[in-house]
């Protein structure tokens, strides 16, 4: 786990303490700096995605997101065309006869992230 994913864990479980902590109230009722920036990172944390642009040799490689295949590089080299990529760790695999597979993960950041992948030819 990086260093800046523990200190968002830290944050997180420190705003649950700020919100749990007195008899009187509930967490939605506590109003303050820190509750809200809690209950903001719990929100991000769950609803995260991202747009994943590629740019590919040879650019008719299949791309396949955890194993389903999504269409060739191409559909996905810009603009508005990036890859959909839900919450969570996803794997992205690129292929094309004749050449060795791409395998990478992905874990979307609520951005838009970019991959340059070179195919090397089987011989």
């Amino acid at each position: 786990m990086s260093a800046s994913v523990r200190r968002s864990w830290r944050r997180v479980a420190l705003g649950l303490v700020m919100l749990g902590s007195g008899c009187a109230s509930s967490p939605e009722q506590v109003e303050s700096p820190a509750a809200e920036r809690a209950r903001e990172l719990l929100r991000a944390r769950r609803f995260r995605q991202g747009n994943l642009l590629l740019k590919c040799e040879p650019s008719d490689s299949e791309v396949y997101l955890d194993g389903v295949l999504q269409g060739v590089c191409t559909d996905f080299g810009g603009g508005p065309s990036g890859l959909q990529v839900g919450p969570g760790l996803h794997r992205i695999d690129i292929q094309k006869d004749g050449f060795w597979p791409y395998t990478t993960y992905y874990e979307p950041n609520n951005a838009r992230a970019g991959l340059t992948i070179r195919l090397k030819p089987k011989e």
